[in-house]
């Protein structure tokens, strides 16, 4: 078995909630070969084919072998907070885990941002880290960290590997973790030592992990009480999270939203999930989310939460979210259900599961009670869409409004891009002003809210759909986190292309100082593309790593930079628009507020009927 530290943390890591597995029965007789090769041939067996990383002491010899497989592409990034992001945006545009590599102590600490930001958003990932060698693990070696005990709060489990006959099993239950039940990271630590050891490679046939069985089949008993309020309520709302993308389970929405009837909210991680041309479609819901959504949460007398976690965010002030709503929730993860809001109806299951049992028992339900009469309701929010679209003034500075320019990128982009933003007011004009018809088209950092996740995640979008059009959409501020990996992405051959949303500040924050700090800017100015004096100029910089920058700064000069950046794909593109800084995310809930003191614009509260 895999052996652990003496490090308590380290101890407590390698027993929690997944324990290491038991014995498995194995493929083959075996095979001779050092631990290092041995964790190249477990990936390439695990059916992983692109690695994100970057070499160091630690995790050197497992470099040699790499250079050697056939299976698996290496990208060298440039650092790796990078690779841990790019690893996120392969595995969200596609489903599939995705894998990053890094050494010990700075290397392995520089991923527990990746990994925080892949456990809050459910992604499925796996990153192996080169430990010191084993003799030599509490001594405080060289670069040196306990990295098993660091990230055990921000990851799905954490191994740690110091014999190299664990390697392939170790392996492979990483894999099943990551990707089975709720996605998410999981940290494999191994020791150098057990690189530079010679092992027999003995690939297991199976996974056996006592104590770890995600429940799958949901409960037909609360199946069919979730068919019976669903099928009787007069103001249902399906409440749809990331987990519906997760689970790949968009078609079983799609046909339960059709059968109920029922107004449709897409959460900031489910955005695609149902076409947003969908009629009942409403939209976003949430702190900068359409007005109807949110409205249509708080008068709702049922609730169908599929794959969400009532996340701040979205609920505003929890005790005043929905009061007058009975709660059906779904998920996969039953440590969700009831964390946040109380459930009358508890659903634990795969949503693929449950919409296949859940469609044909409302099915039933309308056979013998007869449709419910949705008319008022739909009458009610079609007068929320009509009253309070989304929409955006024009700048008194002259400048690009950045709505403008967000409205505009998808507009001239076919249903199948994928747009990948960073995090702040870019983040918000993206998810309200771009119309997402296919699921795993909009990628973004929704728990954790990492800026400078845009740029790695989007080259790895890239990496994993290589033949869609991938859009960064960033920020200055996020933008100046992570930009070095456009060198990865012009020397990889990745062609993405980044919309600079450029208002020369914190955007978000600034936003705040305005609103809430008296319009006190303090520390939020980047001088980054306001005036003469630009710092960087990131024409230059973009051209300094090879890839064609492009600066807009009028609305005419629009329409044609997303032409032309659409027209380049042998190098990446960066296109600098300069934007008002005076630009604000509409709607809004304050922090902290109850969702009906939401703010249609600045100044102005939707007066919808708050009755009963």
């Amino acid at each position: 078995m895999a052996t652990t530290t003496p490090s308590p943390a380290q101890v407590a890591a390698r027993s929690s909630v997944v324990p290491a597995g038991t014995p498995t029965a194995a493929v083959g007789a075996g095979e001779a070969m050092s631990g290092a090769q041995s964790i190249v041939r477990s990936l390439e067996e695990v059916g992983a084919d692109v690695v994100f990383g970057i070499p160091g002491g630690a995790i050197l010899p497992t470099y040699d072998p790499l250079l050697d497989s056939q299976r698996l592409r290496h990208i060298l990034v440039r650092h790796e907070q990078g690779g841990g992001h790019a690893a996120s945006g392969y595995a969200h545009a596609t489903g599939r885990v995705g894998v990053t590599m890094a050494t010990s102590g700075p290397g392995a600490t520089n991923l527990v941002t990746p990994l925080a930001d892949a456990n809050m958003d459910s992604i499925p990932m796996v990153a192996i880290t080169g430990q010191v060698g084993a003799a030599m693990i509490g001594t405080d070696a060289f670069q040196e960290a306990d990295i098993v005990g660091i990230t055990m709060p921000v990851t799905k489990h954490s191994y740690l590997v110091t014999d190299p006959a664990d390697i392939p099993h170790v392996i492979k239950e990483a894999f099943h973790i990551a990707s089975t039940g709720r996605p998410g990271p999981v940290l494999v630590d191994i020791a150098k030592s057990a690189m530079q050891a010679q092992t027999t490679f003995t690939w297991p046939s199976d996974v056996h992990l006592p104590g770890y069985h995600p429940v799958t089949k949901p409960h037909a008993k609360q199946v069919r009480e979730a068919a019976k309020l669903l099928a009787t309520a007069r103001r249902p709302v399906l409440y749809v999270g990331g987990g519906v993308i997760r689970a790949q389970a968009w078609a079983g929405l799609r046909k339960l939203a059709d059968l109920s009837g029922a107004p449709v909210v897409t959460t900031l991680m489910a955005r695609g999930a149902l076409p947003d041309t969908h009629p009942q479609n409403l939209g976003m819901p949430g702190m900068h989310g359409a007005v109807p959504a949110v409205a249509a949460l708080q008068k709702a007398d049922l609730i169908v939460a599929l794959g969400t976690r009532f996340d701040d965010r979205v609920t505003g002030q929890l005790s005043s979210f929905a009061p007058h709503a009975a709660v059906v929730h779904a998920d996969i993860d039953p440590a969700e259900i009831g964390k946040n809001r109380a459930v009358d109806v508890p659903i634990v299951g795969d949503l693929r599961e449950v919409f296949a049992d859940l469609v044909p028992a409302l099915e039933a339900e309308h056979a013998r009670t007869g449709l419910p009469d949705l008319a008022a309701w739909w009458h009610q929010i079609d007068g929320w869409r009509s009253t309070y679209p989304l929409g955006y003034t024009e700048t008194a500075d002259g400048l690009l409004a950045p709505q403008h320019v967000i409205q505009r990128l998808g507009q001239l982009n076919d249903p199948e891009t994928v747009y990948v933003s960073g995090v702040g007011q870019h983040q918000m004009w993206a998810a309200q002003f771009i119309t997402y018809e296919n699921p795993r088209t909009w990628i973004n950092s929704g728990g954790l809210g990492t800026m400078g996740y845009s740029i790695p995640a989007a080259m790895g979008a890239k990496v994993g759909r290589p033949d869609a059009t991938v859009w960064a959409i960033d920020g200055d501020g996020c933008f100046q986190m992570t930009n070095q990996e456009l060198a990865t992405c012009t020397i990889n051959d990745i062609p993405i292309k980044v919309a600079l949303v450029n208002n020369s500040s914190l955007g978000m924050v600034r936003q705040w100082q305005t609103l809430f700090y008296d319009e006190r800017y303090s520390n939020t100015d980047l001088h980054t593309g306001h005036g003469t004096r630009r710092v960087p100029d990131f024409v230059k910089l973009a051209e300094a790593y090879d890839a064609v920058g492009i600066r807009v700064e009028s609305p005419a000069e629009v329409d044609d930079a997303i032409k032309r950046a659409n027209e380049i794909d042998d190098r990446p593109v960066v296109v600098d628009f300069t934007v008002s800084r005076d630009a604000m995310v509409w709607p809004m809930v304050a922090a902290g507020v109850s969702n009906d003191d939401i703010q249609y614009a600045r100044g102005i509260s939707p007066a919808w009927d708050r009755e009963d």
